[in-house]
């Protein structure tokens, strides 16, 4: 029996036995685009359950059912970590949200600030990336890709006890070792034009927020998100 090569991710149910209907778009991809036929494996998750080995009952052109046969590995859920990030030009907030898929984080919030570029964003294909980057690394958690919310009202809400690790570009210089307890955090990348003197008093009167400096260099902001991720996963997350 060959070794299934395709993860997809699925909003079902998953166990053994259990039967998991395909829909046009999936089944397009999987008999269309990758050539499956009845027989063939794959690997489902639905950031629930255990990822499971499933085989392919019955494959049509827009339709098809998947029964799930195997359980593979257990969910594993990513630090208590947000990113929150002030979008910008479209390929480029794709990549955070790809990248942080990918390096672990357990919610993404955009944010709109007094210099953010972009006015609106497409929530729901921010997800389906991150649903895609989730089945492109192995990953059995897809992160939630909150919508657009004002800095401003995020802070005001912001819940009791998850810390806040600010990368603040007036702080460009060597960078020193991140230290904080554990427990719920959060980074914050500011926009291309950078956070306004108002918002940057605000964040600095808040109790939890930590100043940081990315290195020497002013970073780009999808850069810097790659960064402070990085950053914070080497010193506090799950890398240690």
């Amino acid at each position: 029996m060959s070794e299934a090569k395709i993860r997809l991710y699925v909003d079902q149910a998953l166990s053994a036995g259990q039967p998991v209907a395909v829909g046009a778009d999936q089944a397009n991809y999987l008999f269309n685009v990758m050539r499956l036929a009845v027989g063939g494996q794959v690997v489902l998750f639905n950031g629930r359950d255990s990822e499971w080995r499933a085989v392919v009952t019955q494959a049509g052109k827009r339709a098809g059912v998947l029964i799930c046969v195997e359980a593979l590995r257990p969910l594993v859920l990513p630090c208590d970590l947000w990113l929150v990030f002030a979008p910008i030009r479209k390929v480029r907030t794709d990549f955070i949200v790809e990248k942080a898929v990918e390096l672990g984080v357990s919610r993404i919030v955009p944010v709109q600030t007094r210099h953010t570029n972009a006015e609106r964003i497409r929530q729901d294909r921010l997800q389906a990336h991150a649903v895609e980057a989730a089945e492109q690394c192995g990953a059995t958690f897809v992160p939630e890709v909150a919508d657009l919310v004002g800095l401003d009202r995020l802070l005001a809400d912001w819940p009791a006890g998850r810390h806040l690790m600010w990368c603040d570009e007036a702080m460009a210089g060597p960078a020193a070792p991140l230290a904080g307890p554990q427990g719920p955090w959060a980074i914050l990348i500011g926009p291309e034009g950078g956070f306004s003197t108002d918002e940057q008093a605000r964040l600095r009167g808040m109790p939890g927020v930590q100043p940081v400096s990315l290195g020497p260099r002013i970073l780009r902001a999808d850069t810097a998100a790659v960064a402070a991720l990085v950053l914070w996963q080497a010193a506090l997350g799950d890398w240690r």
